[in-house]
């Protein structure tokens, strides 16, 4: 190891004493080996376990023209829980590397299963220009990046979000579907032809955004098979 590498991580381990990194969910002082969330929160986490049921809860919301080969999702969104810590961590707070991490970990988990076997392409759901300047990234594409960093498989960039919209947090399900229409539109549609897609997002509720992508893609490129993933599942009230 050269001096400059150790010098760095000396730095980086006198950076730890004094200002600890901490799990997102208990606020315990994380270890060494450990991002974001510490291994007791990532063991007990509450996951969904859906991905190998051919017509899970998520096919059920997303049903629509576009028709859904394979659907995922990480773990239960409770809005009690500090498990949400970590999505309005990686969604608000800046700290976009955690959807990536978190990503990636759920890649890991479920590639025994065969849940990315044949998928060609993965496509985040895109956030408006506008969107991306205010907040300075997009959440989804770090999702994208750790999936792909985990699996091999690439990212595009085919979908667009061609208008901004309200968030979807206040609104019910019949104004989500209607704030999610029309926004997005596929670009190249030629490229995607014959190929399995997978369209990932942060978490899902209703269904409105990534059913608007979902059909936007089938709509543009009817040979494409879609899929689709998420961080986070919500129950519907």
């Amino acid at each position: 190891m050269g001096t400059l590498q150790q010098l760095k991580l000396w730095y980086k381990d006198l950076i730890s004493v004094i200002y600890p990194a901490l799990c997102e969910v208990c606020d315990s002082t994380l270890v060494h080996g450990e991002e974001a969330i510490c291994l007791d929160c990532l063991m007990n986490l509450p996951r969904c376990n859906i991905h190998n049921d051919p017509f899970n809860t998520m096919h059920q919301r997303l049903m629509g023209h576009a028709p859904i080969e394979r659907a995922a999702a990480y773990f239960h969104y409770y809005r009690e829980s500090k498990y949400t810590r970590l999505i309005h961590a990686a969604k608000y707070s800046g700290r976009p590397r955690i959807a990536e991490l978190l990503a990636n970990r759920f890649a890991s988990e479920i590639s025994g299963d065969r849940f990315f076997d044949g998928i060609d392409l993965i496509i985040p759901v895109p956030l408006h220009k506008t969107k991306i300047m205010k907040r300075g990234y997009n959440q989804s594409f770090h999702i994208a990046l750790g999936l792909s960093r985990a699996t091999g498989i690439g990212i595009g960039d085919n979908l667009i979000a061609t208008r901004s919209h309200t968030t979807q947090t206040k609104h019910n399900s019949y104004t989500r579907w209607l704030n999610s229409q029309n926004i997005y539109e596929v670009q190249a549609p030629h490229t995607l032809t014959g190929k399995h897609i997978l369209i990932v997002d942060d978490v899902l509720t209703t269904g409105a955004t990534l059913l608007a992508c979902c059909e936007a893609i089938h709509k543009a490129e009817p040979s494409a098979k879609i899929s689709v993933l998420t961080l986070a599942l919500t129950q519907l009230q």
